[in-house]
């Protein structure tokens, strides 16, 4: 597969939140601000290209029988790395997220991506992959987070934005409202997935997941 095509799988055809709808869980819980969806995107990219770099160079040195313990320690070595750096430079950001990034250990985007993936590809398809899932996925992060943010506080990144007659609508720094913007965000994907399809565009998933198995 050409590597421009497997980065916008992650982007845009195969994005892991907003078609594949995996790691759902710390999305929802950060995006209360943009900080905090920019922190954990950044964090996520870095734990998933490096692992998956890794993983595709000594993938044929792993032994079949024990490669997913294998996996998660290099995983997790990644994550106490993002960890630590955060807590030593960005100590605010680090305890706003609070678990979620060590929970990137087991966060199943990662996984399935070195499992289906990086064990099965070279290294140049692999950085391409990694960075393609870790924008994908850090885009719709800030996206959901601006929202929130926006409108549950009339900032962004802190800064006011709206008047000061905005009052703020707190039901979008609470969980629902998480889910009620994750859910416009997806059927935004779905109607313009339609429309392409109506010009006779391919819309379907193509490659990468489909294609080399990745576990989902």
């Amino acid at each position: 597969m050409h590597y421009g095509k497997i980065f916008t799988n992650g982007i845009i055809r195969e994005n892991p939140l907003l078609v594949l709808m995996i790691g759902l869980c710390s999305s929802l819980a950060v995006t209360t601000a943009v900080a905090n969806g920019i922190g954990m995107g950044l964090s996520m990219t870095f734990v998933l290209l490096m692992s998956e770099l890794v993983i595709a160079v000594f993938r044929k040195l792993i032994p079949e029988s024990v490669r997913i313990p294998i996996f998660i320690i290099i995983i997790a070595a990644f994550t106490t790395v993002i960890d630590y750096v955060l807590k030593a430079y960005f100590p605010d950001l680090s305890k706003a997220m609070g678990v979620f990034i060590p929970l990137i250990v087991v966060n199943c985007i990662i996984m399935g991506r070195v499992e289906g993936f990086a064990s099965k590809q070279p290294v140049g398809a692999v950085i391409f992959d990694a960075l393609g899932m870790g924008l994908g996925y850090t885009w719709v992060l800030t996206g959901i987070s601006v929202v929130r943010e926006l409108l549950g506080s009339g900032a962004i990144l802190g800064f006011p934005v709206l008047p000061d007659s905005f009052q703020p609508i707190l039901f979008f720094v609470l969980p629902p409202g998480g889910f009620l913007v994750f859910a416009l965000f997806i059927a935004l994907n779905m109607a313009i997935k339609a429309r392409r399809e109506k010009k006779g565009e391919p819309a379907a998933v193509e490659g990468g997941t489909h294609q080399h198995g990745a576990a989902l």
